[in-house]
């Protein structure tokens, strides 16, 4: 931790825990999906399936799989598994990510993440993220961060929690020194045995790796953010 200490920082953030609320936005696609084919399944419990499908393929995926072919294969064999009829699973990915647009922030995420951009030691805010670059650009969260400090498994050739994405991530700032905000317990746990400084930013429906490490700075709500980056810095 005392290797930050008096460095520029860049402060990335997880896209799809950290700052969106994902299962709602995601959710509501599905559910209208369900509606319109007298499917019994509800979004949130497609959502939870595909969700649990596509991060397990995460782990195993390798550059040059994309993020939409992960997403693809996970919406199709969750389909399956509820005889669902999987041929619909390519359109309907096109309809989830299309309205990716429209999937909500956590409601306190626009101030914070403003808040933390104007802090003096911090030199960009961006986004590190298990996604495609298109589909970053059509988030919500990338009205708030710099362009250019949008680390995207595409352009970082590696899915979490692989340690290459954060050493490529790092490597991509330097020399400022990466801080990373996450939530998920894939993500903490990735980014800590990787070496990377981070804080975590706990949302409903996220625990810690009860076997992995545990991060120093833990906060509950975004706007206390910048107090626990000036603590990590110090």
């Amino acid at each position: 931790m005392s290797a930050l200490s008096g460095a520029p920082l860049v402060v990335t953030f997880d896209l799809f825990s950290a700052l969106t609320d994902t299962r709602t936005g995601a959710s509501a696609t599905l559910d209208a999906l369900a509606a319109e084919r007298g499917w019994e399944a509800t979004g949130p419990e497609l959502y939870d399936d595909w969700d649990a499908r596509n991060k397990a393929a995460q782990r195993t995926a390798r550059w040059p799989t994309t993020f939409a072919e992960v997403s693809l294969d996970a919406l199709a064999a969750t389909y399956a598994a509820r005889s669902l009829s999987p041929e619909h699973a390519r359109a309907d990915l096109g309809r989830l990510h299309g309205a990716v647009g429209d999937w909500p922030l956590w409601p306190d995420v626009a101030e914070a993440v403003r808040a933390v951009a104007a802090m003096p030691q911090v030199r960009g805010v961006g986004l590190l993220s298990n996604v495609d670059d298109a589909l970053a650009r059509r988030t919500r969260a990338a009205a708030l961060v710099e362009a250019d400090l949008m680390l995207t498994s595409q352009r970082l050739r590696a899915f979490k929690p692989d340690p290459s994405i954060y050493t490529e991530a790092a490597a991509a700032v330097a020399p400022a020194a990466l801080v990373h905000v996450a939530a998920s317990a894939r993500d903490v746990r990735g980014a800590l045995e990787a070496g990377l400084a981070i804080v975590r930013l706990a949302r409903p429906g996220h625990a810690l790796d009860p076997d992995g490490p545990r991060p120093d700075h833990e906060v509950a709500d975004a706007a206390d953010l910048p107090a626990a980056l000036e603590a990590l810095a110090r």
